[in-house]
């Protein structure tokens, strides 16, 4: 690469060709649809739609709009992208001539025996102005540029990933939440039923018609559920606290709106293109910036192989009055330098063996990335489906203990069952109605991480993420 003739060099020169590879987007072979997705692939995505169209939920939505503009993480991935600009601003304007100015004023006296009489002190003036090019020949300025810029969008979708993942957190740790309202009401009313069921043991036994160990395991039963009432309300205050940093806020209560079991959710879910998955999700698409920076750091190793030129001029004066500063104390010079390697122990070509390697790592990672995101969507599919038809048999076997309580307490109260029949009835009834609920939680748990997965909100702009103008960096 060090042998070329004139001719070669002035093409280069002309053309102003950058040396290393251009990029080009690994070949990524996209299946042509989801596993588990019956129905044939369209365009339309459900990572088309805004989140507050997904999520219908006036407290949720302002819950969510209330993290976009105050969480932790979303403003300090904010300053990321800003710290990024400015490096890739850095980058940049190493294409321009660097120019200084410089000035000065000294008063001194020679002395007497130097200069072989009484030297009066002289005053001098100097002012100066430099200016240093690089020509970029060969293009490792344009490469640095390139490198910087891919580092900036990488923050960009890096920051835009942190949005969504938010937008997710804040759903689940909501529907979290309303999971476990449903379960302290459950546990409510269940230590009721057994507060009924007790009290008319103690009737009854008052009255001889029943036996003190009836009594007894219905106040057992009614204890262990009670025991879970406190449980539930702490688990519902750390759940509000949990909550309530993500908004980037103190802890405390929490607004509710639509109940759990009350939350939307579509039979089917358009999943879009399985190669447009790779234009949508803000991971991908990060991890391809950061190989487009990692193949231009190529570039730059490769230029550095090269002789370096720069141009350089002066400007300047030097005299003992101001006035004479451009007159007769004026004085340039303009020049030009040459800087190639010669004997550098192998530390260049091994530079640039290094830069190969980090791209072939960054490949590497952008294929693990796309290869994941196929996975993360394929596995959220399946599970949607399949926890649909788990719901459905659950709330069978729900609506079936119900029955079956009612049924048992009219035999005991007739005198045709004992209490052990009514008590398997309600012990039955209490955790399948606690499995519907959290059935409920896991199918729009498995709603929003298809929505993530599928790079929801990939269409929304800045400011429609949070659906009004985000703040000003001074005012963050």
């Amino acid at each position: 690469m060090r042998t070329h003739s004139a001719a070669p060099l002035a093409f280069v020169f002309l053309a102003g060709c950058a040396v290393g590879p251009n990029y080009k987007r690994p070949p990524v072979a996209a299946p042509v649809q989801f596993r588990a997705h019956v129905s044939p692939a369209q365009a339309e995505s459900l990572a088309d739609r805004p989140w507050w169209e997904i999520f219908d939920d006036k407290a949720l939505a302002s819950l969510i709009d209330e993290a976009l503009r105050n969480n932790y993480d979303v403003r300090a991935a904010g300053w990321r992208v800003e710290e990024a600009r400015a490096e890739a601003g850095i980058a940049h304007s190493e294409f321009f001539p660097k120019v200084q100015a410089g000035g000065g004023w000294s008063r001194s006296r020679s002395s007497a025996f130097t200069s072989g009489s009484s030297a009066e002190p002289v005053s001098l003036y100097d002012v100066n102005l430099g200016l240093s090019w690089e020509l970029d020949l060969w293009g490792r300025i344009r490469r640095l540029d390139e490198a910087a810029l891919a580092r900036y969008l990488a923050s960009e979708e890096a920051r835009r990933g942190v949005m969504l993942a938010l937008v997710a957190e804040v759903a689940t740790s909501y529907f979290e939440l309303r999971r476990l309202d449903l379960q302290l009401e459950i546990a409510k009313r269940t230590a009721t039923a057994f507060e009924e069921t007790r009290d008319l043991f103690d009737r009854r036994l008052a009255a001889g018609a029943a036996s003190a160990l009836e009594t007894a395991s219905a106040e057992a039963s009614l204890a262990s559920t009670s025991a879970n009432i406190p449980n539930f309300e702490r688990q519902i205050a750390a759940q509000e606290n949990q909550l309530s940093l993500l908004l980037g806020r103190y802890p405390g209560d929490v607004p509710r709106g639509a109940e759990l079991n009350e939350q939307l959710l579509p039979p089917e879910i358009p999943t879009g293109l399985p190669s447009e998955l790779l234009e949508r999700r803000p991971d991908v698409r990060e991890a391809e910036e950061a190989l487009v920076a990692a193949n231009a750091n190529v570039g730059v190793a490769t230029a550095d192989l090269f002789p370096t030129i720069s141009l350089t001029g002066a400007l300047g004066g030097v005299a003992p009055q101001v006035s004479e500063l451009f007159g007769k104390g004026k004085s340039w010079s303009a020049g030009g330098g040459l800087l190639t390697p010669i004997v550098q122990g192998g530390r260049l070509a091994d530079a640039r063996r290094a830069a190969v390697a980090q791209w072939q790592q960054a490949r590497l990672g952008y294929e693990r990335t796309v290869t994941n995101a196929f996975g993360e969507v394929s596995t959220a599919l399946v599970a949607y489906g399949k926890l649909a038809e788990v719901e459905k048999q659950q709330a069978r076997a729900v609506s079936a203990d119900r029955e079956a309580v009612r049924l048992a307490n009219q035999r005991y109260v007739a005198g045709l069952a004992d209490y052990l029949e009514v008590l398997q009835a309600e012990q039955q009834l209490y955790p399948a109605e606690n499995a519907l609920a959290q059935t409920r939680f896991d199918r729009l748990a498995t709603l929003v991480q298809l929505y993530k997965a599928l790079g929801g909100g990939w269409k929304l702009s800045d400011q429609e993420w949070s659906g009004r103008a985000p703040a000003s960096a001074g005012e963050r």
